[in-house]
């Protein structure tokens, strides 16, 4: 019988995991009820999907998982994650207004696995609480990988410290069991650089210029530069670093071929058919997206949509609803095909980000929605996430923002300027 002891260590990325548990099971009650309880009663499971990793990354070991809740609410799932392998640290309310030691826990444990022996590599927070954007800031100065495990809205500084975001319609997809796969998070090839995939592969270069490629020889006339991008980076997010290699956006698209050509003038940039469509584009300047979609969506995470996109979703989502798709999936596939039919193509990934959106500014997915309603909800989600990333607008500008975020489903008449209800 063999030595235990001679064995040697298993392979695998060395992770530490820190659960939120309150703000993450909150942020799903929102979203998916089914799902919060499956967060809650089964950590083993998705953790474990985490710890296998996806198609051509190497596994992990968590070395440390720890879980932080408040005792006095959630102490009926304790026993779920101390089976699970976690080690459960109550963080009680120490303040009249609620506000527990989650956070100070949290902080402390991680900065004493950055220093330990141990060397992590790669460390989870799961939580969309921007409070710990300096904690995600002291593990890139040490050259360490971090993954932020989102269940509702991200502040942009936040998810753009990290390394990676599992989004919250992802991590529904793998605690209700319908994800094709855990999101390629981990690189390859040294810490700090950006998973590539193979050329032909799913969610490759080759699959996103194929994308932009439909999108701009289906397109009507030129379309903006922002929406390409948008199109290319739902396909492929690893472009977002350097574009492939080629640093910037035009350099892209001008290796793509087949007539597709880009200008970055006049404001703000057009993709069009060359076989097509003259490349004299002035005409487009006055034509072109108002300067605050642009900023909006250079800012946050907004989907770079047209306005007319924007309402045919909020028009399609109305119409789904009332025929009580089974899930949020299966809700977020239809709208997509049905906006496709209706000739405003959009991705996927641009629709889930919209019905979360809905969901996170209170409105709710049930068959008595309105397209205007739906629209409303959204573009005060739209607001909230300028207000968090510090943007200021005068009064043209909110106005401007609200007609295009809205879809134009929420001005009763011409000259319009009341708040978005």
């Amino acid at each position: 019988m063999s030595d235990p002891l001679s064995q040697p260590r298993r392979p695998g990325i060395r992770a530490a995991m820190f659960v939120d548990f309150d703000n993450v099971y909150t942020g799903l009650m929102a979203l998916d009820p089914a799902a919060a309880k499956r967060f809650a009663e089964d950590p083993k499971h998705w953790t474990e999907a985490l710890a296998d990793g996806g198609a051509g990354e190497e596994s992990r070991r968590f070395l440390i998982r720890n879980c932080y809740l408040n005792p006095v609410i959630y102490s009926k799932y304790r026993p779920y994650w101390t089976r699970a392998g976690f080690r459960v640290i109550d963080c009680p309310s120490l303040t009249q207004r609620g506000k527990s030691s989650t956070d100070i826990n949290l902080v402390l444990d991680a900065m004493d696995a950055l220093s330990g022996a141990a060397h992590v590599e790669e460390f989870f927070v799961a939580s969309a609480d921007a409070d710990f954007t300096s904690l995600v800031q002291r593990f890139r100065a040490a050259d360490r990988m971090t993954t932020v495990i989102a269940a509702g809205a991200v502040a942009f500084a936040y998810r753009e410290m990290a390394d990676s975001v599992v989004e919250s319609h992802d991590f529904v997809a793998i605690l209700n069991g319908t994800s094709a796969g855990i999101p390629r998070m981990v690189p390859t090839a040294g810490l700090g650089q950006p998973l590539r995939t193979a050329p032909g592969a799913p969610g490759s270069a080759t699959t996103a210029a194929d994308e932009v490629r439909a999108l701009v020889q289906a397109a009507p006339g030129p379309v903006t530069g922002a929406v390409a991008a948008h199109r290319a980076l739902t396909a492929d997010p690893s472009l977002k670093t350097d574009w492939g290699g080629h640093g910037k956006f035009g350099a892209w698209i001008a290796q793509i071929g087949q007539g597709v050509e880009y200008s970055s003038t006049p404001s703000p940039g057009w993709v069009w058919d060359s076989k097509r469509f003259s490349p004299e584009l002035s005409s487009l300047a006055s034509e072109g997206r108002p300067a605050i979609e642009e900023q909006v969506t250079r800012v946050t995470d907004v989907p770079a949509l047209s306005a007319e996109q924007f309402g045919q979703v909020f028009l399609s989502l109305e119409a789904k609803l009332r025929e009580h798709v089974a899930n949020r999936g299966e809700l977020a596939r239809s709208v997509r095909d049905d906006c496709v039919a209706a000739g405003q193509p959009v991705s996927r990934s641009a629709v889930n980000f919209v019905i979360q959106g809905v969901v996170y500014a209170g409105g709710s997915l049930s068959d008595e929605m309105t397209a205007r309603e739906l629209a409303a909800a959204w573009t005060r989600n739209v607001e909230e996430l300028c207000r968090l990333a510090l943007m200021e607008f005068d009064d043209a500008e909110k106005l401007a923002l609200r007609r295009w975020a809205g879809g134009g489903l929420l001005e009763t008449g011409p000259g319009d300027a009341r708040s978005v209800p």
